[in-house]
């Protein structure tokens, strides 16, 4: 039991939990200080700032909600609305409140924000046509349309705009992934597999704490502790390379190294799993243990958005 926070020392409880990147902590704390004053801007502002950084998209779009009712002429907590919306997979909901920004100084912002919503709903035309009358840094702009040249199948193309990236931005561990995603879509396994275990290496190299492995070697039966859904998690690609490495031994039939690929994850409880992990694990659970499979296929098909191979796979 931890002693309770006094009176002077919240605010201080909170921003050093923040800084030490205990998010669920803080948003603990924060939780508690709502019930006492649910219009308190700070602690709101702060615990959508907390959510967005677990990856609890729902909750921070909940919490930027109430953000935008209580100050309706702040352009800001919109485009966090928007942000999160966006992230959580509501997308017409995103669109709507695009329209609800009024500040030029966000015009480039949300134009960005638009045609992520358009691109995430295969809009590819709608989404190519917002980037055009956009000037975003010359990064994130080849990134996107890297991104927009694989939607469309053209895979080379894609691979060259993100290869480009990484040749003026150094190593990112998400643009070694969309190369690794490029080669698995042109069915070019040996590259992919280079790339992951490149993002593999460097992720247990640079963050000995996100565990790596700690469920596969099983610590005598005991279940590893949950690293959560961090920014720090996100910026590894960890999971992304994981699920990857999964899917690409499935293909090849190599079940057993399939299994041992998702088991090796960064250890997070089930509740916290995305969809792709979800659907994998649920995949290669299905020989084995199918009751638990289907469970995990019926609970995806019942979120939303769900992973479209996910219906395929129930019929």
């Amino acid at each position: 039991n931890r002693a309770p926070i006094q009176e002077g020392e919240y605010t201080k409880t909170v921003y050093s939990h923040i800084r030490e990147q205990k998010y669920d902590q803080a948003a603990k704390i924060l939780g508690n200080e709502l019930n006492n004053f649910p219009t308190s801007r700070c602690a709101l502002s702060l615990l959508g700032y907390c959510y967005y950084h677990m990856q609890d998209f729902m909750n921070a779009a909940q919490v930027y909600a109430q953000l935008v009712q209580a100050c309706p002429d702040n352009d800001e907590y919109k485009v966090y609305h928007i942000q999160t919306l966006l992230k959580s997979g509501n997308y017409e909901e995103a669109s709507q409140v695009c329209t609800t920004v009024e500040n030029s100084e966000y015009t480039e912002r949300v134009m960005l924000l638009q045609a992520a919503i358009a691109y995430e709903q295969d809009e590819v035309q709608l989404a190519r046509s917002i980037l055009d009358q956009c000037n975003p840094l010359a990064e994130e702009k080849q990134v996107f349309e890297g991104a927009l040249f694989w939607k469309e199948k053209r895979h080379a193309e894609a691979m060259k705009m993100f290869n480009d990236v990484m040749q003026s931005m150094g190593y990112h561990a998400d643009l070694a992934y969309n190369i690794a995603l490029c080669n698995y879509s042109m069915k070019q396994y040996g590259p992919a597999l280079k790339h992951i275990a490149e993002i593999i290496e460097r992720g247990v190299r640079d963050h000995p704490e996100l565990s790596v492995g700690a469920l596969s070697e099983g610590n005598g039966g005991l279940a590893a502790r949950s690293v959560g859904n961090t920014g720090v998690l996100k910026e590894t690609a960890l999971i992304e390379a994981f699920n990857l490495k999964a899917a690409i031994e499935y293909m090849m039939k190599n079940f057993e190294a399939s299994k041992d690929a998702l088991d090796d994850m960064p250890p997070r409880d089930e509740t916290e799993l995305d969809a792709v992990t979800l659907h994998n694990h649920a995949l290669v659970e299905m020989e084995a243990k199918p009751t638990e499979g289907f469970r995990k296929l019926n609970f995806l098909l019942s979120q939303h958005p769900s992973p479209p191979e996910t219906f395929v796979n129930l019929l």
